[in-house]
Formats: C-alpha cells, sequence, structure tokens
C-alpha cells in the first residue's frame, strides 16, 4: 500500500493506493519552477514578441474605442497583473483611447465591486470604465451572424461597436470545448443567453468534436 499527498487547494489529501494498481506517481513540478524573470517582464516580453501579429501598441496607433473583455469571478485570470499592463501599452500610442473593461460572465451572475476589486486591484475599479456583461438584457447585444451550428451569433454592442477588440484570459481543458480560454471569452463569455444555451446544448455536446483536448 502506498499513501499520495495530492494537493487539495490550501491542504492535501492522502490517497491510498496499493502496490499492483500502481504504475507510476508523477509530480507537476510548476510550484518549484523559476522562469527567471518575474511576472510583469514574462508579460512585458510576450507583448513585445506577440506570435502571429503586431505588438499591442502597434494595433492600438489611432483606435479611438478600445475594450478589454476579461474574464469574471469564476476564473483565476491574474487580471490584476495583466490589466495595468495592458491598458499601458494602449495609451502608449493612443493616451486619448476611449477604454472599456467588458467583464465577461456568460449565464453567471454579475461580478460584485468587492469582486472586482479583488480581481482588478483598487485603481483600476476606481478610475477604469468596467462594464459587466448580461447575457439576459436583450438591449446589449448585436446580431453578427448565425454560427454553422444554426444559432444566433449573437454579441454584446461594445464589444461590436469598438475600433479595438482585446481578450485576455488562460488555457484550461475544457469538458467539451477542448479547450478553454482566448475565443471563449467571446463565445460564451459576452453573448446573449439564447447564443449561450445554443452552444452549450445537446447538439454542441453530442458533436464528435466535443472531445477534451481537441
Amino acid at each position: 500500500m502506498k499513501t499520495i499527498k495530492i494537493p487539495y487547494y490550501r491542504s492535501t489529501l492522502d490517497l491510498h493506493v496499493d502496490e499492483k494498481n500502481l504504475k507510476a506517481v508523477i509530480t507537476a513540478k510548476m510550484h518549484g519552477y523559476n522562469p527567471g524573470k518575474t511576472e510583469d517582464e514574462i508579460i512585458h516580453a510576450a507583448l513585445a514578441h506577440p506570435i502571429g501579429t503586431l505588438p499591442l501598441n502597434e494595433l492600438s496607433k489611432g483606435k479611438a474605442k478600445v475594450v478589454i473583455v476579461t474574464s469574471d469571478h469564476t476564473r483565476a485570470v491574474p487580471s490584476k497583473i495583466t490589466l495595468p499592463i495592458l491598458l499601458s501599452e494602449i495609451r502608449r500610442s493612443s493616451p486619448n483611447a476611449d477604454i472599456t473593461i467588458l467583464i465577461a460572465t456568460g449565464l453567471h451572475r454579475p461580478t460584485t465591486e468587492e469582486e472586482q476589486r479583488h480581481m482588478f486591484g483598487d485603481d483600476i475599479v476606481d478610475h477604469e470604465k468596467i462594464a459587466i456583461n448580461n447575457a439576459f438584457d436583450p438591449s446589449q447585444f448585436v446580431d453578427v451572424c448565425t454560427l454553422p451550428s444554426g444559432a444566433n451569433f449573437q454579441v454584446n454592442r461594445l464589444a461590436v461597436e469598438c475600433d479595438l477588440l482585446i481578450t485576455e484570459g488562460f488555457i484550461e481543458p475544457h469538458f467539451f470545448a477542448g479547450f478553454s480560454g482566448g475565443r471563449k471569452s467571446i463565445l460564451p463569455g459576452i453573448c446573449s443567453q439564447e447564443t449561450v444555451n445554443e452552444n452549450h446544448s445537446y447538439r454542441a455536446i453530442s458533436s464528435p468534436y466535443a472531445n477534451t483536448g481537441i
């Protein structure tokens, strides 16, 4: 019998496994990994050398209306670190840009001010324009197109009517969308309840492409 300690939130769980049923114990090294840079340095380096696109400060040139889509209180995105850097990069080339931070809630409840302060920091909550997607308010949405699934693609009008749309998030496995993050900030994050429900319908889940990792 082998006892394996498994990290679980802020504590550990003991898992007892018979030796005959144990092939190997694989231990993640993420907590001991040293990238050799601070978090800010890693983000600045990524923004200076993006993949397949111009740097953000170049994309921001001449843009009057900018929307940054970020995750809500259900996702552990380090926005307190990333958002100030994104805002700085935009204003470096467009100091007078009208910037809105749009919280992608999907069908979740609105993010409270207390949660926003925890996620973004007091400075952003006190000085930046923040909007919260409300999937149940039809006036917030614009019909963009019909998706291959046949669903109407109804997106928050702030995202549709801006000059530059930026999304931030993280990548994690998703049980039928393959991987979460990036495009998932748009669908379902800032879509209407009709679009969100269709995207999570039995037809979407029963698709042969609806598997973790695809």
